[in-house]
């Protein structure tokens, strides 16, 4: 059984959100795959046949938020928003409804209403009776119309007739026609029977039909939610339970009498509501017209919701709002960014969906009114802003949540805030405490694969991307990577990973196994065919050696950190740690025995480094193309002459500055490389957006099945860039 409870989900990577998402069973493995590349976005073409005169699309976030447990379901909740905290907000007030059952929810009919409105009336006595007496008639013809809805089913269920006066002072006659439309929304279905009937009534009446096209108050299709919060769960460091409990309560209380409190009330509600609505591919708008028309019902506009203290003591909230919602049809056939928000949900009916979107509406309206009635509304919103701020700023990720904090304190959430304060951090970086250990990550030019079957690879450094600093420690080692997030003690009885890799440099430098604290400062993404866990373990052992004032020597550095290699990436090549050692560009091969030319350049070649969304484990590349090559050894050993010539030839182009060629060599080399199954989608898409844009050159470099593309740009490198960064990828400089 699916569980939506996803623990500290908000600080996992979109990467690893995708595939929590599909261990979990929320994500088909193609669906996964899709938001991995991105194809689940609407592409031009396909938004061309939804409407007219389409010239792009237009996007949003689509986030997740967990947890949700509606009458003992579980389900996830897909939203489109671009409005900062709802998606926060949502995930945390689900969290607080599990604790005492979660929602609950109730939709008794859903039936969508078509209008038929007859003027030019004699009588309209008459006509009512007329159409009363007609009834089993007109029910007959209209479930003609659509004669397989009636056989799943659904169909035309009754007619509701009434009299109303124009301003005019005219008699006007309106038909409701009482239509199921099973799991489709029904929209286009409905007008179609109205119109088919419409000459009918027509002629009953005596009249003329004025309009005949459905009705967005959908108040045969009530939907109800409820919640209970604990009392003892509502509570904060500056509030007690019961405080925010009675002034939720209130808050609510003035909506009822205030309609100007009630809208901004409501736009909460449908904060969430439309969010849902949008990424499952409904019609929000029809949505939004028919809460806002059911809440003013009264003849006063009033909240969608209602909150109390129960007998217990506790919080208790519900909604009802009309919801008439779609699970098929061809908006999701179209749109496949909108089956995938369905599919998501984890709902198998859209009275299941209706009843999710009104959890929803009511969770999103107890958040706000929660922030607005204990710690004040922005300051969740403040947070969020602070980091769409530090963003547009240019901030690193090594540095970005200490930018947002600052940010948030000094009050001005402003772009030049946020500059000034990076100014500030980097000036205090300049002068740091003297690194124990430095490394160099790598970019590989050529080479890549090639390598391991002892071809040459071209591979230039990234300089000082890794320093580490050791201390002693009395609670046993630990290790923090800051840029990363991680900080973690270390198990030493563990064979994999960071903790084999730490035990293995202390027994070849044969010491104990005792207490450190060691910090790793990376410039390095993690996973993106960057050379960083190379990286890592030469700068770790360069730090331990100096830290232990070890003699030891860049030739048994790099022995070391190539047995942690082997641990990380099972039958490595050696360039990586070759390259993070010795940090010069190099000409390198492993054919049993290492040779290493390093290479001479007037300039630093014009290169970027362009990320990707999905990371790469060079194990499982490594294994995949081992494999391929024994299925066929003689094609795989003829692609990699190839390659082996292109690292070859690269090494005398990058020396004589020849960019053009050294471009037209890299493009060639990632045809190659695709040819060994190791690009992506999204891979390609990094390198036609850099070609297109102006870059000679782009392939992958690394293992693949993710991570970067190595980007030559000698003319207009700021074109190539921007235009990276528009497509959503962070890009890099060597």
């Amino acid at each position: 059984m699916k569980d939506s409870r996803l623990s500290g989900f908000y600080n996992l990577s979109i990467a690893e959100r995708i595939s929590a998402l599909q261990r979990q069973g929320w994500l088909t493995a193609e669906d996964a795959e899709r938001l991995r590349n991105g194809r689940q976005v609407l592409s031009s073409a396909a938004a061309d046949k939804i409407i007219e005169n389409v010239v792009g699309v237009f996007g949003l976030p689509f986030g997740i938020a967990p947890n949700f447990l509606v009458n003992g379901n579980d389900l996830m909740v897909p939203l489109v928003v671009e409005e900062p905290s709802i998606v926060a907000a949502l995930s945390g007030a689900a969290r607080l409804a599990r604790n005492t059952g979660g929602f609950t929810a109730r939709c008794e009919e859903s039936l969508l209403i078509g209008q038929i409105h007859v003027t030019s009336l004699d009588d309209p006595d008459a006509a009512l009776a007329a159409l009363d007496a007609a009834k089993a008639m007109i029910l007959e013809d209209a479930d003609a119309v659509h004669p397989r809805l009636a056989a799943r089913g659904g169909g035309v269920c009754d007619l509701e007739l009434r009299s109303l006066e124009l301003p005019t002072g005219e008699p006007l006659v309106v038909v409701h026609l009482l239509v199921d439309t099973r799991e489709a929304m029904g929209a286009n279905l409905v007008n179609t029977i109205c119109e088919s009937v419409a000459p009918r009534v027509a002629e009953l009446c005596g009249g003329e039909v004025a309009l005949r096209i459905l009705s967005n108050l959908a108040d045969r299709s009530l939907v109800t939610a409820a919640v209970r919060f604990a009392v003892d769960d509502l509570g904060n460091g500056k509030n007690s339970g019961a405080n925010v409990r009675d002034a939720i309560v209130l808050a609510n209380d003035i909506a009822m009498v205030d309609p100007h409190r009630a809208a901004t009330h409501n736009k909460g509600v449908m904060n969430g509501v439309d969010a849902l609505a949008i990424a499952t591919g409904n019609d929000w708008r029809a949505i939004e017209a028919g809460a806002h028309a059911y809440a003013a019902g009264s003849g006063q506009y009033r909240p969608l919701t209602r909150w109390s203290v129960a007998e217990s003591g506790d919080l208790a909230g519900e909604i009802t709002l009309p919801l008439k919602v779609g699970t098929v049809g061809g908006t999701f056939e179209a749109n496949r960014a909108a089956a995938l928000g369905l599919a998501i949900t984890g709902a198998g009916s859209s009275t299941e969906l209706a009843m999710l979107m009104a959890a929803v509406g009511l969770a999103q309206n107890f958040a706000a009114i929660r922030a607005l009635a204990s710690s004040g509304i922005q300051e969740g919103h403040m947070k969020l802003h602070a980091r769409s701020v530090a963003a547009a700023a240019g901030t690193p990720e090594a540095d970005f949540e200490v930018v947002v904090s600052r940010l948030i304190d000094s009050g001005d959430v402003k772009t030049w805030k946020a500059r000034e304060i990076l100014g500030q951090l980097r000036a205090k970086q300049a002068s740091p405490e003297a690194p124990m250990g430095t490394a160099a990550g790598k970019v590989i030019l050529f080479g890549e694969h090639a390598a391991v079957y002892g071809r040459h690879a071209l591979a230039l450094p990234v300089p000082g991307a890794v320093t580490v600093n050791i201390k002693p420690s009395s609670g046993g080692t630990s290790m923090a990577i800051p840029a990363w997030g991680i900080a973690r003690n270390i198990n030493h009885d563990i064979a994999t990973g960071i903790d084999a890799a730490i035990g293995l440099i202390l027994e070849r430098l044969q010491q104990p196994l005792i207490d450190y604290a060691i910090r790793v400062d990376s410039t390095l993404p993690p996973g993106m065919g960057l050379g960083s866990s190379a990286a890592i373990a030469v700068a770790i052992t360069r730090a331990f050696c100096r830290y232990l004032d070890l003699d030891v020597d860049d030739e048994r550095v790099n022995a070391i950190a190539f047995e942690c290699e082997k641990l990380a990436h099972g039958t490595p090549s050696g360039v990586d740690n070759t390259l993070s050692t010795y940090g010069m560009p190099m000409l390198f091969r492993n054919d049993g025995t290492l040779h290493v030319a390093t290479l001479t350049l007037a300039e630093p070649p014009p290169l970027l480094i362009a990320v990707s969304h999905e990371t790469g484990l060079t194990s499982e590349q490594v294994a995949g193309v081992r494999r391929r090559y024994e299925r066929s050894p003689q094609r795989y050993n003829a692609i990699f002459d190839e390659i082996d010539e292109l690292s070859r030839s690269g090494a005398d182009l990058l020396q004589a500055g020849n960019y053009d060629e050294l471009g037209l060599l890299m493009n060639i080399c990632h045809g190659l490389l695709n040819a060994l199954e190791v690009s992506t989608p999204q891979i390609e898409d990094i390198v036609m957006i850099a070609r297109r844009a102006g870059a000679v050159g782009a392939k992958l470099t690394g293992a693949g099945g993710g991570g970067s593309v190595v980007v030559l740009c000698p003319t207009e490198p700021h074109r190539v860039r921007e235009a990276l960064q528009d497509a959503g990828y962070r890009a890099l400089d060597l």
